[in-house]
């Protein structure tokens, strides 16, 4: 199979969909690789490193798109990518289709095969795929957050982990995943005082059991959302389900409650937000307040720290790349129900229940689609 790897064009992406070191793999399997010039260059990763793991250079993206059987991606197809897409051709990357009928129709439009990082399941009941990036958002959000709380930023100018004789911050994490527990983690790390809330009763024992009484668990109910959420200096929104919209659980009258320049950062802008007044924002202007609080809505994150990212998530996709371009998606998707999960967009048919329902269009199965 023919693997094609353009350049991220997102505002200040410079993850890549593959490593030389997956580029080596996927042609010591028997498949050729062709990567777009300088596609890595920004986090180290040149063209002399992927021409010696096997690789061939491409000039543009449109070469790429035009020849390559299956594209790896790591953030969703702009616009004009979508307009590139062939029929039948396979795309793999980060898609979150459900708050973007724009993309998904031009994925439907494209007729090509568009697999989704964020859909695709375990053994276990997780997202393999969208685990590394949860972690390394859930780690940055505390960063953001710290710093969106400066004066300089907005904030109302109160340190994270406080000093001695000063009160730390008060952190509310809403989400008790991967996200959420990247979060409280890294905010415990920094001294704040920390609230996880989550439905979850065996979720939140299991917190409790990893952190004890430096975690404070508390079950979610529009009760607590609001109580935690009004007397908070900075909030996490980690909520996520699976292909779908994310759940609006801060609305604006929460918001009113707040302390003039407390921070909210929406991890779950990907999905459309868990705040009601989220937008999503880029690296170059990542903030914007409403009623005196900071919002931090960036949607790729992770982006921030490309190189991280990148080896992260490579970690977690080569499995997945190889099978599909070794057995061909209809064998891998059939060989394996968890990747099969995530086939989203098949010949012009939504295939995810989800994010066909958000969108308000038709749903066919994913196995009534390979099947067919």
């Amino acid at each position: 199979m023919l693997i094609g790897v353009p350049a991220e064009i997102k505002t200040l992406e410079s993850r890549v969909g593959m490593t030389p070191a997956a580029v080596r793999e996927a042609v010591a399997h028997g498949h050729q690789v062709v990567v777009q010039k300088d596609g890595g260059a920004k986090i180290g990763l040149t063209d002399d490193l992927y021409i010696s793991a096997g690789a061939k250079i491409a000039e543009t993206a449109e070469e790429i798109f035009a020849s390559a059987d299956m594209i790896v991606k790591v953030k969703e197809p702009q616009p004009q990518e979508c307009a590139m897409l062939r029929e039948g051709q396979i795309l793999f990357t980060y898609l979150h289709l459900a708050p973007d009928p724009v993309q998904a129709q031009g994925l439907l439009d494209s007729g090509c095969v568009a697999i989704a990082y964020e859909t695709v399941t375990s053994a276990r009941g997780g997202l393999p795929l969208l685990a590394p990036m949860s972690e390394v958002a859930g780690r940055m959000s505390i960063q953001a957050g710290a710093h969106c709380l400066e004066m300089r930023q907005g904030g109302e100018g109160i340190l994270l982990g406080g000093v001695p004789g000063v009160p730390a911050a008060n952190v509310v994490v809403l989400g008790g995943g991967v996200v959420g527990v990247n979060a409280a983690r890294m905010a415990l790390g920094m001294g704040a005082n920390v609230t996880v809330l989550d439905r979850s009763i065996p979720r939140l024992a299991e917190l409790d059991g990893l952190y004890g009484p430096q975690l404070k668990t508390i079950y979610s109910n529009a009760d607590t959302v609001e109580e935690y959420v009004t007397n908070a200096d900075l909030v996490i929104g980690a909520v996520l389900i699976p292909g779908a919209a994310a759940p609006k659980l801060v609305n604006t009258g929460h918001l009113k409650k707040m302390k003039q320049g407390s921070v909210v950062v929406d991890v779950a802008i990907d999905q459309g937000g868990c705040f009601e007044t989220s937008r999503a924002t880029t690296h170059l202007e990542p903030t914007f307040e409403v009623e005196g609080v900071v919002h931090y809505c960036v949607a790729n994150m992770p982006g921030g720290v490309a190189r991280t990212s990148t080896f992260a998530l490579n970690n977690a996709t080569m499995p997945f790349t190889l099978a599909l371009a070794d057995k061909g998606y209809k064998q891998a998707l059939a060989d394996d129900p968890y990747l099969l999960e995530g086939l989203n967009v098949h010949h012009g048919n939504l295939t995810n229940e989800a994010v066909a329902r958000d969108l308000g269009k038709s749903f066919v199965s994913a196995q009534s689609a390979i099947a067919a």
